[in-house]
């Protein structure tokens, strides 16, 4: 008896209240136990994929779905992405958690034109592929896919890439300031949130895999400056200490 959940049409039409496979355009199986994926290929017009969080080491029948624009295959146990070389419509991969060793296992999707954002890596949820440990391994995908706007969730071109590395230079300024600083200090003033948590959190669309990545992308946006925010706080926070050490107001140096 094989180990794991297999995907079937009972699942899928139990999943999504359709009647047909064909009909489905937006499907979402995060953390079901799945590792067969099974007739997933029969859904000719899936256009937005989440199978994130489950034991998925064979991608097979993802080969089929020519309409795929959105994949998060996050947290499994995948090898190889040969089969989404097929996809020639996704838009957006995510891999990070899974076993991508080499660049080589990458080259497979050079071929697909549409794809913008690539992720194996995402330090927040603490995913990462063994690809990861390489040095310089952002720079080597960015040389490969020179159509891509975003590696690991940060873009690398097009509008927010000149804000990366602003927030970069910042970091690497106040990094030199503090380690100049003497005794204790206070602690920064932290940002007190506009409305209730999770006010801004997007919204699952219904049917479109476009809205869903424009969704995604307001929701990067956000991130970026509730982020950008808060280091504007520390920055305010370390004038303020800087001008409250001098003895005399006249003698300020900017």
């Amino acid at each position: 008896e094989e180990e794991g959940v297999r995907i079937t049409p009972q699942l899928l039409k139990a999943s999504t209240g359709e009647f047909a496979l064909e009909s489905i355009l937006l499907l979402r199986l995060r953390g079901r136990g799945i590792a067969h994926l099974g007739c997933l290929g029969d859904c000719a017009n899936l256009e937005w994929l989440d199978l994130s969080g489950n034991a998925i080491a064979q991608l097979g029948p993802l080969a089929a779905l020519r309409s795929l624009a959105v994949l998060n295959l996050a947290r499994n146990r995948v090898t190889s992405l040969e089969p989404l070389g097929s996809c020639h419509n996704l838009q957006s991969l995510n891999v990070a958690g899974n076993l991508v060793s080499s660049l080589h296992q990458l080259r497979c999707l050079t071929g697909l034109r549409r794809l913008e954002s690539l992720r194996l890596r995402d330090p927040l949820a603490r995913l990462a592929n063994p690809l990861c440990a390489a040095p310089a391994y952002r720079t080597a995908l960015a040389d490969m896919f020179p159509a891509l706007k975003a590696i690991d969730g940060e873009r690398v071109s097009g509008r927010g890439s000149e804000l990366y590395q602003l927030c970069r230079d910042l970091d690497s300024s106040l990094g030199r300031s503090d380690s100049d600083d003497a005794g204790p200090q206070p602690l920064p003033r932290v940002a007190q949130p506009w409305v209730e948590a999770g006010f801004w959190e997007p919204r699952p669309p219904r049917r479109s895999s476009i809205m869903e990545e424009a969704y995604k992308q307001f929701g990067e946006v956000l991130q970026e400056c509730r982020e950008l925010s808060r280091r504007a706080d520390d920055t305010i926070a370390q004038a303020e200490r800087a001008l409250s050490s001098c003895p005399d107001p006249n003698s300020f140096v900017f």
